[in-house]
């Protein structure tokens, strides 16, 4: 049956278009394409100046991609880059960063205000410089603070002024002035510091992400919003470039700033074009920053959080917005704002390479939480980060190492307070443990969560000389990330078990998955088995599930019994594998999951159908039973809504079987294992017979409590 379609929930107002392109586009075409574009191309030359606009891209697209594919792993929260970060890295990480890219956002909108004022003034040289700053910060406060909605209404007005300044300069009739030299001389300033003047206007891939909280649907808007600014400001750029370059000699690029102006078919609607530019950007940090600075309250990472975190009915963040517009008036008020500018382009670069490395670093630890829909190459992340790294000390590296020292002195002031994260956590609890054997004390500072969850099996094992059947089975359902702790229980001739026991789980270490075994001196194999549960409870390489398998003889049944319920004490899961005697696992292509309707005990049944429909490449089948045929449609919508939610594989089918349990057994599609919930009191009569009814391994399932396939 085919996966229905379905339309994703809306969470705020704003759609692709106006929420994420429209800011994107208009932050990035700013003040430096219509004042110093024309200056990069004097100095690099056509060649030089793409050179420049690609390497620059470069980093912004590793960047998109990366946030384009996080994005479609989790619910973006406000606070876009903050919110990513503090999700993955945990709220001092997000916060250290967080802050630093709210002041930068803050203070671009001063630097922003202060060349609309130069542009003014530039016609209008007799009106004061902090009278026509004032004027513009007002209107642009009055603006944002009425509601993002209507911010970005006026931003589509200052986008079409834009547009029509690129026709009347681009489309103006004129025979070239120039031979359109390929590489320039750099008169002016060397490769890196033209580099360093121009990346500044790149840096606007974030003002649709930094509005995150107000987006219909963030997974889908902000990474085809934010690619698309991406792609179609480099065409304009490089357009750009070329004509500059076959319009006018190097000298004159070099020394006048208005060349476009001057060379415009309609100087008037370049000149406004510039202002709009400049509102425009300004506008879009002052939209972008007060979010992120509730985002920030409301993790209470910053001081006076109880008022900043504060929202309207229609969620806009006033008390933020009023906050960072006195922060703007106070900036333009001191003056020059020039020697900020560094700094400024700093925060920015550690925002993105921070980003970046997320990705990266989830995509190594090779975590089931990690399956995002939109996936990258491990090589974009890593180039990304390296390439922010680089690019910030070949600018500035005064300025990189004081951002960094700023980074680091807020990260230890934000863990000295203790924060909480309210939600499942983030992912260092999981890193630090792959990397146990020589940060295991690192590790333990940090509680594991479900966003980090893996199967770690805690496997029984009776003889280890005729246990070999379900090896392949437990390397499918915890290959790539999980480990095994397995163990035997026998009072005397423990060494020879022992070397029986390594022989028996040397193909798991070869697989590369962490195994760790041992023999327990115990002449009662329940008793030996609790004491293991209950010693390892404590462990910073505590399992999460008990994996056992049931035979055809019954002799054996209240030790599982005992087994399963004493683990839920602890809270570990349970597993109980009923492996089919001449079917096994057959070709290793199907899955059925069963899921009974409006049972709470399936997230950890998914998790697992998950690992091994990603290690056999498998279809999965979710099915249920109902008796009444009006139950179909709820069901199956029931489906639909679980598989967006817990991001299924498209491999997906349903199946809702109107029938008893039992006959739904037969009459269910062929599949090379079923998967089951379990009650507290195990049926072994109905696990027996569920595997010759459906003529394949059985596998039953039961919660700790604690797993989330939704995380």
């Amino acid at each position: 049956m085919r996966r229905k379609e379905k339309e994703s929930v809306q969470y705020g107002k704003l759609g692709t278009f106006g929420g994420v392109f429209t800011p994107d586009v208009l932050t990035i075409l700013g003040v430096i394409m219509y004042l110093r574009f024309g200056w990069v191309v004097g100095n690099a030359g056509f060649g030089g100046a793409v050179l420049i606009i690609l390497l620059a891209k470069s980093v912004t697209l590793c960047t998109g991609l990366s946030m384009s594919s996080i994005t479609t792993n989790i619910k973006i929260g406000a606070g876009g880059a903050y919110s990513i970060i503090s999700k993955s890295l945990g709220l001092e990480a997000g916060g250290s960063i967080g802050i630093p890219f709210y002041i930068a956002q803050t203070l671009s909108a001063a630097l922003y205000i202060i060349g609309f004022t130069e542009s003014w003034r530039w016609m209008f040289p007799g009106h004061p410089a902090i009278l026509v700053a004032t004027i513009a910060w007002i209107m642009l406060l009055v603006i944002s603070y009425i509601s993002a909605n209507f911010a970005i209404k006026v931003q589509f007005i200052i986008m079409a002024v834009i547009g029509l300044s690129l026709i009347s300069f681009l489309f103006t009739p004129r025979d070239p002035l120039a031979q359109g030299y390929l590489i320039g001389n750099f008169e002016d300033a060397g490769f890196w510091q033209v580099f360093a003047i121009f990346f500044p206007a790149v840096t606007g891939i974030m003002a649709g992400a930094n509005l995150s909280g107000d987006l219909k649907n963030p997974r889908r808007a902000i990474p085809l919003g934010t690619m698309s600014a991406i792609l179609v400001t480099m065409v304009v750029y490089i357009g750009l470039a070329y004509f500059l370059s076959k319009m006018a000699q190097p000298e004159t690029l070099r020394q006048n700033q208005l060349i476009m102006a001057d060379m415009a078919l309609w100087a008037p609607v370049v000149i406004a074009g510039i202002m709009g530019a400049t509102l425009s950007s300004a506008l879009g940090s002052m939209v972008g920053a007060p979010r992120i600075l509730q985002a920030l309250a409301h993790q209470k990472t910053v001081p006076f959080y109880k008022t900043l975190s504060k929202k309207t009915a229609k969620n806009e963040p006033r008390n933020a917005i009023i906050f960072t517009g006195l922060i703007i008036e106070l900036a333009l008020i001191t003056g020059n704002l020039d020697m900020l500018a560094s700094l400024i382009t700093m925060f920015f670069l550690i925002t993105y390479g921070m980003l970046n490395a997320v990705v990266f670093i989830q995509q190594s630890m090779k975590i089931i939480s990690f399956r995002p829909t939109f996936k990258i190459p491990r090589l974009i992340p890593l180039l990304g980060a390296l390439g922010c790294g680089a690019i910030m000390f070949l600018i500035n590296p005064v300025f990189s190492f004081v951002a960094i020292c700023i980074i680091v002195a807020l990260y230890v002031w934000l863990e000295r307070r203790g924060l909480e994260n309210q939600g499942s956590g983030d992912i260092r609890g999981g890193l630090f443990l792959a990397i146990a054997q020589r940060s295991s004390r690192l590790a333990a500072k940090f509680p594991r969560y479900q966003i980090t969850w893996k199967p770690d099996l805690l496997v029984p094992i009776d003889d280890p000389q005729i246990w070999a059947g379900p090896l392949l089975f437990i390397r499918n359902i915890s290959y790539p990330s999980g480990t095994l702790f397995a163990f035997t229980v026998k009072e005397n001739d423990t060494e020879h078990l022992e070397n029986e026991l390594n022989d028996l789980l040397r193909p798991l270490h070869e697989e590369g998955i962490l195994v760790n075994s041992t023999v327990i001196g115990d002449n009662d194999f329940l008793h030996g088995a609790k004491l293991v549960i209950q010693t390892l409870k404590g462990g910073v390489f505590r399992p999460n599930i008990l994996f056992l398998t049931l035979g055809k003889e019954n002799h054996k049944d209240k030790v599982i019994q005992e087994l399963v319920s004493h683990a839920g004490k602890y809270k570990l899961g349970a597993m109980i594998l009923r492996q089919h005697p001449r079917m096994a696992f057959g070709m290793q292509k199907n899955i059925n999951l069963w899921l009974r309707d409006k049972s709470p005990n399936w997230h950890l049944a998914l998790l697992i159908t998950l690992h091994l429909q990603m290690n056999w490449n498998a279809t999965i089948n979710l099915v249920t039973v109902t008796d009444k045929t009006s139950d179909k449609n709820r069901l199956y919508r029931f489906f639909d809504s679980l598989s967006d939610q817990a991001r299924m594989p498209s491999q997906t089918n349903y199946f809702v079987l109107v029938d008893s349990f039992k006959k739904s057994l037969i009459s269910a599609p062929r599949a090379d294992i079923n998967i089951f919930g379990i009650a507290e009191k195990l049926d072994f009569d109905l696990i027996r017979q569920a595997s010759e009814l459906t003529k394949s391994s059985c596998l039953f399932v039961k919660d700790s409590g604690v797993e989330s396939a939704l995380a």
